[in-house]
């Protein structure tokens, strides 16, 4: 009889050997220049708040679509810990997507990285930990770690983001904090780019008050990287390469929307038709902003409504779309909901998976829609609404509202428009006119192609700003807006 050849483990001084080489500062003292040379995000200073918050018991659990810049941040992380003078030997990183970690524990990685870098005192270390979900119930692992260990800061990161933020939640209440990277705003494409000349700030008229607010100095030159942005803006590698630009379907259908389609997705929930998830989502993406019922979208798809209300729940999960629910003129919720808008949280995706759109495309409203939606999708607290309505022979539509959480009315309605018409003849504004009338709403807001001022009519004053500034702004404010919200935690 045969002696069976058992297969050798993986030596750990090979392990040791691979952590020393993520790990150059422990020998160095300082990060890769690759990494060095690379701005960090405006979410930076957020997300590293909290991993030098050691207070709190609570490993930051990094999520995001893919390629939005985690492990970007994770390494701007070690390079600000460094510049702070922590230790070096108290810093690892792990990219756990390599195959050499695999079957070994949370735990046993720990020891090992602490082997590697000669400092074997748990308290005061960083552990940051890169594409956690290749490690089978990491979750579980990472809240014993949080256990044993309460004076280590544990940080992981993973693209699979409808697996980190399930797996989270259910076994991370109380020891994990989530952070969501999500893609690029317009604010900072700008800022990435350099191009915050192209903006001065300047006061707005609104609802009786001036408020801070921006204006284009260059209003030919910010719609032309307004369409940028629209087309390839989302992810931070593809706005600086012309290469990626030229075949962003290359690029961003295969490496970001196929993988969450084919492989993220399908491995979390146990979805047996991957071609009729694809299928579904491409119609999503080519119908985003137009409103859709289950009964037109299965009429469409040909897939059963049940089917979809779980494709649904998926695709949100996953980051790749939002839905957004409808009220009446009167401001009232429907019992039941069955009509709802579908955007896609970044505008750049359905340019990857179609064609990049021009100014003058007739699919440009829906896009310049989609990327307003976008920068509000950044706001995990607050959630807008549109409207619309028919009642006898009255019907009409408002893109955006926003409700007071509490008594549920309206506080400001928003019309987003391509087109400088209605700067010029806003009594043809007709349902945001009925829309502010029905709510008593005596100021409205109107995006224009490069208009911008304030034009009465019938008793309601209509603000109108470029989509391109709008669009900056609420960027902007939403990052001031976390960091307030941080600091008051």
């Amino acid at each position: 009889m045969r002696n069976k050849k058992i297969l050798r483990q993986i030596e750990d001084y090979l392990i040791i050997d691979r952590l020393r080489f993520e790990n150059p500062w422990w020998e160095t003292g300082k990060t890769e220049d690759d990494y060095k040379q690379l701005t960090p995000r405006r979410y930076f200073d957020l997300f590293h708040q909290w991993v030098t918050e050691t207070d709190v018991k609570r490993a930051v659990v990094l999520m995001g679509p893919r390629r939005v810049g985690k492990t970007v941040m994770l390494h701007n992380s070690v390079q600000a810990l460094l510049e702070a003078k922590t230790q070096p030997s108290k810093i690892s990183f792990i990219n756990i997507e390599n195959p050499i970690y695999n079957n070994i524990g949370l735990d046993q990685l720990f020891q090992l990285s602490m082997q590697a870098s000669g400092n074997n005192e748990p308290q005061g270390q960083f552990v940051f930990w890169d594409e956690i979900q290749y490690l089978k119930n990491w979750e579980v692992h990472l809240k014993v770690l949080v256990d044993s260990y309460p004076n280590t800061k544990f940080i992981v990161s993973g693209s699979a983001a409808a697996a980190l933020k399930l797996k989270s939640n259910e076994s991370g209440a109380g020891r994990f904090t989530d952070f969501i990277l999500p893609p690029l705003t317009f604010f900072e494409y700008i800022c990435l780019k350099n191009l915050d000349h192209l903006l001065k700030p300047a006061k707005l008229e609104w609802r009786g008050n001036l408020t801070e607010f921006y204006t284009s100095v260059n209003p030919t030159a910010l719609n032309e990287h307004f369409l940028d942005y629209i087309n390839y803006g989302g992810y931070p590698e593809v706005i600086f390469s012309d290469k990626i630009k030229s075949d962003p379907r290359r690029y961003i259908k295969n490496d970001i929307i196929d993988k969450v389609l084919l492989r993220d997705l399908p491995s979390l929930y146990g979805i047996q038709d991957v071609q009729e998830l694809n299928s579904f989502f491409t119609t999503l993406a080519y119908n985003t902003g137009n409103e859709v019922s289950l009964d037109s979208l299965s009429s469409t798809s040909g897939v059963e409504k049940y089917q979809l209300r779980k494709y649904l729940e998926y695709l949100e999960a996953a980051f790749l779309i939002k839905t957004i629910n409808r009220i009446d003129d009167n401001a009232k919720k429907f019992q039941r909901a069955t009509f709802y808008k579908i955007f896609l949280t970044n505008p750049s995706l359905r340019s990857a998976l179609f064609f990049p759109v021009t100014a003058v495309d007739d699919s440009i409203g829906n896009m310049v829609e989609t990327a307003i939606y976008s920068q509000w999708m950044h706001r995990d607290w607050f959630i807008p609404w549109y409207a619309r309505w028919t009642n006898g022979r009255t019907h009409g539509e408002v893109d955006m509202i926003g409700l007071d959480e509490k008594k549920f009315k309206p506080t400001w309605a928003l019309e987003i428009k391509w087109s400088n018409r209605y700067f010029e003849s806003p009594g043809e504004l007709k349902s945001l006119v009925w829309f502010c009338k029905k709510n008593n709403l005596d100021t409205a807001m109107v995006t224009t192609i490069d208009k911008e001022g304030v034009k009465e009519f019938d008793g309601i004053k209509f603000v109108f700003v470029p989509a391109s500034v709008y669009a900056y702004i609420v960027g902007l404010n939403t990052i001031e807006q976390k960091r307030q919200r941080n600091n008051n935690i």
